[in-house]
């Protein structure tokens, strides 16, 4: 509770100094005569404040068609921009695929009427929409289906890279040593699976954990991965997307419902001793608790990584809010900005494995409440042999 409270602080105080600078580019792009002076107005501000803070933050949690590594400051305030472009892979109806490195896009931007930022070079017949979401859209208007290599699916294939490298390794000391304690890594992986054993599986699952583990084990390794990935200077926020949760929650919700036996659908649809007035009311509730589950997975989940980046980036940039009100101001708030920022990011490297265990941990207790049997078939097929699921 009293983190919750001093992230609304920070948000809140982080949010005040954001309307305050806004107010200030308002009044000064009202001053502007022309559309065409709109771009240099804004190039203007940015001098002055020395720093975009809400393209900054956004910038780092959000999607990308490339991945910005830093950037470096010329002379007369000049700034280039280092970034890996990534492939651009589009597919339109009437013209069909085409692939192209995203740097063809590179030039200058400009603000359409909604406040998007709209990039000037057009290639191909398509050009880049920034807002919240980075967008390819088509010059004519046509449908664009975009299914290129972004910096979430970049940084995606690398952690299942991480993965596959660390337990093959792992496995095969299990297949060529001879029967003897594990050391080092092998050590430690083998503590964190007999944990998702004896506290995940066991307790949830009853005797039928075997058949879920390889499920479970994959889910906890792979958000426990990216999720310390996403902490790396200039990594991705690949666990803090919606999207990602939602489709990590999806698999979850599959799984419980392909395996929910007889016992499962028979309460929830025609719960027993409960008089038939009342089920009219509870049943529709329990329909759509079930929905709400994978829900609350994705929330959970997407929220906790997503707060922690913004918090993390917002204490920093308050330096270069402080230093915008002056040197001084600036110079003075630099070891408070630091101190705050190692401390959340310590806190963030507990946060990023709790997170994957308390995931793995709900998805292990939904599914145990589909594969429940009654209270009549507690002992039956107690040692009966378990199908592994991959």
């Amino acid at each position: 509770m009293c983190r919750k409270r001093l992230f609304s602080l920070l948000i809140l105080a982080f949010g005040l100094f954001l309307k305050s600078f806004s107010a200030i580019a308002q009044t000064e792009e009202n001053t502007a005569m022309a559309a065409e002076e709109q771009v240099e107005v804004a190039g203007e501000e940015e001098k002055e404040e020395g720093i975009n803070i809400t393209e900054l933050v956004f910038g780092h949690v959000s999607d990308s068609h490339e991945w910005h590594l830093f950037s470096l400051h010329g002379e007369h305030g000049h700034e280039t921009e280092v970034a890996l472009p990534l492939p651009v892979i589009v597919y339109r109806p009437t013209v069909g695929f085409s692939i192209f490195p995203y740097n063809r896009f590179h030039g200058n931007w400009y603000l359409d009427e909604f406040g998007n930022k709209i990039s000037e070079v057009s290639y191909k017949g398509l050009y880049v929409e920034k807002n919240m979401k980075e967008k390819i859209r088509a010059d004519n208007g046509d449908v664009v289906y975009d299914f290129s290599i972004t910096k979430n699916v970049l940084s995606m294939i690398i952690s299942v890279v991480i993965i596959l490298m660390l337990m093959t390794s792992a496995a095969k000391k299990y297949k060529t040593a001879s029967i003897q304690a594990p050391k080092g890594f092998q050590n430690a992986l083998e503590s964190a699976i007999i944990f998702i054993r004896d506290e995940v599986a066991k307790p949830n699952l009853g005797h039928k954990y075997l058949k879920f583990m390889p499920m479970l084990l994959t889910m906890f390794f792979f958000i426990w991965v990216n999720n310390l990935l996403g902490l790396l200077p200039g990594g991705a926020n690949f666990t803090g997307n919606i999207a990602v949760t939602l489709c990590l929650s999806l698999i979850s919700f599959i799984i419980m419902i392909a395996k929910a036996n007889k016992h499962f659908w028979g309460h929830l649809l025609n719960p027993p001793g409960v008089p038939l007035g009342i089920k009219f009311l509870l049943v529709p509730i329990e329909i759509i608790s079930m929905f709400i589950k994978p829900v609350a997975l994705t929330i959970r989940l997407f929220a906790n990584i997503l707060a922690g980046h913004i918090v993390i980036l917002c204490v920093v940039s308050m330096i270069f809010i402080f230093g915008a009100l002056g040197k001084v101001a600036g110079i003075g708030f630099i070891p408070v900005s630091l101190a705050f920022s190692v401390f959340m990011f310590v806190l963030e490297l507990l946060v990023a494995a709790i997170q994957a265990f308390i995931f793995t941990n709900l998805t292990a207790v939904f599914i145990g409440q589909a594969i429940e049997e009654g209270h009549g078939h507690e002992h039956e097929a107690h040692h009966a042999p378990d199908e592994i699921i991959l």
